[in-house]
């Protein structure tokens, strides 16, 4: 009898080590090896061996295209963030807390899908499903359900049945005959995704995933799981709370950092068609510290609400705390404010946090975040009617930002009379009952204001 070699491999990036030690010599990750058990070498050709068929060179104007590329799943939002719909043959993880609504709105799209859809559940019973199906008041009697965790079992019957679109809840209950690891662990998570992918791309069928994510908020296995996938969507928002936000961090065939909004209700998870209307509170008369900021989320311009606080200090180290925004950005930013607007906050506790859980990651924070911060430091609240964008460079400039004429218009839809923009970002002619104020330092935009 051979002897069973074992190998470990990181957690965190998927690296295989002959021996365990502390730390990954790959990553650097500390006590993340694993120990699994290397599988032997199997006979023969894999069962799907290749992504597309024979393996020889072809012509790019000898690949046939479909007519219809994409399907439409029903839900506008998850729709726009997939790109326009769902591509045939592509592989889409999908990752949230517990209880963000994954399974939910995943059952809600295939409803929409059948027949010729398959949701396979590694967690749940059929009965469990079913009930939630009904209690959400969902037509899934032509919905195939099937409750199976071994690969090779859920193969066999997707060959039977050939649905064009399969969901596998949750990849991390997947194992495969080929290791002896348990499932969950790296090596069953690549190896069984590997497996699902290859058969994705021969049959052209679409793949859901849904993965497990870490107490980090970032998704569980091997990192490598994300490189074989097409798209991956990140549910975000308080799983208390009534909306939620899915956004795409990786699409082959979309935008990436698209947006979808949906608002949690009886009846699941339904698209929410302006999501500007939900994150702006607007106040009954003008607050200090409260800005309007006209943000860009994939291909759509979104007004979000960016609150700062300025509170003496105490303390040695005054605080600096941002939700929703980068932290290391607002030190650097009151720097600039501090060296070109002559305004000093370094004995003064600093809290920015943007209106609705929702996160910003562009540049066209800065100026917002800048006016909002002096609002609440000179305690004189900035107009209700005024909106803004722009990057702020270290050299106290304004610099522009992408979609300049977008971000205008969307503003004066919902009734902004001013905007406050990089000069470069001046539209050529201003909405009608709009006062376009066009700035090129930090120091011109103080004195508009």
């Amino acid at each position: 009898m051979s002897k069973i070699k074992t190998l470990y491999h990181c957690t965190a990036c998927g690296a295989a080590h002959p021996k365990w030690s502390g730390q990954c010599g790959e990553c650097g990750a500390w006590n993340t090896l694993e120990e699994t058990v290397a599988a032997a070498p199997a006979k023969g050709p894999p069962r799907f061996a290749g992504y597309a068929g024979q393996s020889r060179v072809r012509n790019m104007a000898e690949v046939p295209l479909e007519a219809e590329p994409r399907t439409a799943t029903g839900i506008s939002e998850l729709d726009r963030v997939l790109g326009g719909g769902l591509v045939r043959g592509s592989v889409v993880l999908i990752g949230g807390d517990p209880g963000i609504g994954k399974s939910t709105l995943l059952l809600q799209a295939l409803t929409h899908m059948q027949p010729g859809a398959l949701y396979v559940t590694g967690e749940e019973s059929l009965q469990q499903v079913t009930l939630r199906a009904r209690r959400l008041g969902l037509p899934c009697d032509n919905l195939g359900l099937l409750t199976e965790t071994r690969v090779e079992q859920i193969l066999a019957c997707a060959e039977q049945e050939r649905p064009r679109v399969i969901v596998i809840d949750s990849i991390q209950t997947i194992y495969t005959d080929a290791l002896q690891s348990a499932p969950g662990s790296v090596a069953q998570v690549r190896e069984s995704a590997a497996v699902l992918v290859r058969y994705a791309k021969q049959t052209d069928t679409a793949l859901f995933l849904v993965g497990h994510v870490t107490k980090e908020g970032t998704l569980a296995g091997p990192r490598v799981l994300e490189h074989m996938v097409d798209t991956v969507l990140y549910f975000e928002g308080d799983p208390g709370g009534r909306y939620r936000v899915l956004r795409a961090v990786k699409n082959r065939f979309g935008a990436v950092n698209e947006l979808g909004v949906f608002a949690m209700t009886d009846a699941g998870l339904k698209p929410v068609a302006n999501p500007s209307a939900i994150f702006l509170s607007r106040h009954e008369t003008a607050v200090p510290g409260s800005v309007i900021l006209v943000a860009r989320e994939g291909t759509r311009p979104l007004l979000v609400e960016v609150q700062a606080l300025v509170a003496e200090s105490h303390a040695a180290n005054p605080r600096r705390i941002c939700v929703g925004l980068e932290q290391n950005r607002l030190a650097m930013l009151l720097a600039v404010l501090h060296r070109h607007g002559g305004i000093a906050l370094y004995d003064q506790d600093v809290f920015v946090n943007v209106v609705g859980g929702v996160r910003v990651g562009e540049t066209a924070a800065d100026l917002p975040l800048l006016l909002a911060a002096l609002s609440s430091f000179r305690d004189r609240p900035l107009p209700q009617d005024l909106a803004t964008f722009g990057e702020v460079g270290l050299a106290g400039e304004i610099r522009p930002v992408p979609s300049g004429d977008e971000r205008v218009r969307e503003a004066a839809k919902h009734g902004f009379k001013r905007i406050i923009l990089p000069e470069a970002n001046a539209p050529k002619k201003a909405p009608q009952g709009v006062e376009i104020i066009a700035v090129r330092r930090l120091a011109e935009a103080i004195e508009q204001l």
